[in-house]
Order: C-alpha cells, then structure tokens, then sequence
C-alpha cells in the first residue's frame, strides 16, 4: 500500500501524511483563490466602466437635445 496514507480513527477519513502533497496541494489552492481574486476584480471593473459608458450615453443624450 501507501505508507503515506493513514486512516483517522475517529472520523474513519484517510488521510494522506506527506507534507510536500500537502505543500503543493496549498499552493494550487493559493493559487486558484489569486485568480478567482483577479477574475473578480476584472468583473468589478467591467460593470464600473458600464456604468460611466451608461452615464456618459445619457449626458449625450442631454447635449444633443
């Protein structure tokens, strides 16, 4: 078997004891939060320059009027 592998008596979870698994396992989750970050920052700043191009369509309208 896997000797890194070791079954939790009390909750029966396997559980894996190697700690460069888990090293990289917690910077690919690092890493996916950074970009879910990212994404959603460029998300927030889309719908702000929506916003200012809905504004600025609307002076338009104002001016030309």
């Amino acid at each position: 078997g896997h000797t890194h592998l070791v079954r939790d008596v009390n909750s029966n979870a396997i559980i894996n004891t190697n700690k460069t698994d888990y090293q990289l396992y917690m910077q690919r989750v690092k890493v996916r939060e950074r970009q879910g970050d990212k994404l959603r920052g460029a998300v927030k700043e889309i719908n702000n320059l929506k916003k200012e191009l809905r504004e600025i369509k609307e002076l338009v309208k104002k001016i030309v009027k």
